[in-house]
Parts: structure tokens; sequence; C-alpha cells
């Protein structure tokens, strides 16, 4: 496995970093919706990857929003 991960790796796979990030509807998929201080993603359900730049998974997170 971590031969396959390290071949993936320097292929160019990359996981998308959400955690404390603004939401981007681009990379991530919002799957609820919490009350909280600051517009932003606090918890990923579901890791989401790039390949050379290029989506081929989102991320499905929980987004905080100003109620």
């Amino acid at each position: 496995i971590k031969q396959l991960r390290d071949f993936l790796v320097q292929e160019g796979l990359e996981e998308i970093e959400v955690i404390d990030k603004p939401f981007n509807p681009k990379e991530m998929e919002c799957v609820a919706v919490v009350e909280g201080d600051e517009e932003k993603v606090v918890e990923e359900l579901r890791k989401g990857y790039k390949l050379k730049d290029r989506v081929i998974r989102v991320a499905q997170v929980k987004v905080s929003n100003r109620e």
C-alpha cells in the first residue's frame, strides 16, 4: 500500500486541504452546516484528491455559518 501511495504521489496525486479554509464548491461538497463565528470548513467527512491540479474527488465537509 505504501508503494502504491508513493507512486501516486510521484504522479501528482495530492490531498485537498480543507480544515479552517473558506468553502470552495469546486473542491468541496457541503453535507452539513453548523452554527459558528466564521464561515469556514470545520470538519472533513471524506477526503478529496487532486491529480495534477485537477480535482478527481471532492471533499465532503461540514461548514460553519454565521446565523
